[in-house]
């Protein structure tokens, strides 16, 4: 990220959704990111719940997080977009031990690119790490079509706290990117005569706001674990 287009004092304000099947392990995800706890008793989530965390970054930007955990269970899908709405990042995990869950985030992904477009940076998360010797979704097939829809991959596990905190922090790098990606491209819009379609609001204040940052669509191949 070029060190000039952020300084000391630039804070952003993002939304983040997680989106998956039941027991994939969102809530664990977010509660070790945002809590730093593990409960392998955790019930389902129902519908929805939301945290927030604030980070700084390397580069000096300041940025809090807005995360959307929602429920997995097949009667609460059609209540996706209330949630994903608005959304500036995306992470969609299955657990690497059930296949049914990786082709079910392959749904997500095709409703996301269908209602946000290019708006919303998506990330594939393969959660269970731990479970490696039950493994059944192969690597390099998750990581391959994670390139073949412009998603960045991750492999996590949330009970060993494997690369949970280098999920969320290179989400937050990339909607940042894509922000300034999109900020240069309406700016050269704006000089043609032309409205961009969205526009940054870089926060003097972190307010909790769903609005501010508008990120553009990642297509850089990344996987980790």
């Amino acid at each position: 990220m070029s060190p000039s287009l952020v300084n000391s004092t630039t804070q952003y304000n993002f939304k983040v959704v997680l989106l998956g099947e039941g027991c994939v392990g969102k809530t664990s995800i977010v509660l070790r990111y945002v809590e730093d706890k593990f409960n392998p008793q955790h019930i389902s989530t129902l519908q929805a719940s939301f945290l927030t965390k604030k980070i700084n970054l390397d580069n000096g930007a300041k940025v809090q997080l807005n995360i959307w955990d929602t429920a997995g269970q097949e009667r609460f899908h059609a209540l996706g977009p209330i949630y994903y709405r608005g959304s500036h990042g995306a992470i969609l995990v299955y657990d690497i031990t059930d296949e049914d869950s990786f082709q079910k985030v392959k749904n997500w992904v095709k409703e996301l690119k269908r209602m946000l477009g290019s708006d919303i940076v998506l990330t594939i998360a393969g959660n269970k790490t731990d479970l490696e010797n039950e493994r059944t979704v192969p690597f390099e097939d998750a990581l391959d079509y994670a390139d073949s829809v412009g998603a960045y991959y991750f492999e996590t596990s949330a009970k060993a706290n494997e690369n949970i905190e280098k999920l969320f922090t290179e989400l937050t790098e990339f909607m940042i990117e894509h922000v300034q990606q999109s900020n240069q491209q309406n700016q050269r819009s704006a000089l043609n005569g032309q409205f961009g379609q969205r526009r940054l609001i870089v926060e003097d204040s972190l307010d909790g706001s769903d609005d501010a940052g508008a990120p553009v669509n990642g297509t850089t191949r990344s996987c980790c674990g």
